[in-house]
């Protein structure tokens, strides 16, 4: 397998996962699911917030998950990872630290996400000829 393919299987793999966890995690804010109303509001959120975040996390996703448009892709990317040190920082803030520990593991998958979209786009501008 040539370094090109890794990356792009590993993007894919990374992106797929994190696109995943980010809609699926919109999905309830969105519906006002009791349970994603009840969370949010525990950490201090108002209700009106929770569909805001929802539908920002679903177009998020779509543009990390949709191939183009690279500068969309950079503000999903920097939109999806505030969210979630948001959220680590929110569980810390009303004394729950513990509970943000299933946070860390999205917030990973995201990182490892946008590295590979750079070292992606960097092999393939390399392979260019000039």
């Amino acid at each position: 397998m040539t370094n090109t393919k890794r990356t792009n299987t590993f993007y894919w793999i990374f992106t797929g996962i994190f696109g995943a966890f980010m809609l699926l995690s919109a999905i309830p804010d969105v519906l006002m699911v009791p349970q994603a109303v009840e969370f949010m509001t525990h950490l201090g959120y108002p209700e009106y917030f929770i569909v805001f975040i929802g539908v920002a996390k679903i177009l998020g996703s779509l543009a990390i998950l949709i191939p183009g448009f690279p500068i969309v892709k950079e503000w999903a990317y920097a939109g999806l990872i505030f969210d979630l040190i948001g959220a680590i920082y929110s569980i810390f803030a009303i004394g729950e630290g513990a509970g943000s520990v299933p946070v860390f593991l999205p917030l990973i998958v995201g990182i490892c996400s946008y590295i590979f979209y750079h070292k992606r786009r960097k092999e393939r501008a390399a392979a260019i000829p000039s």
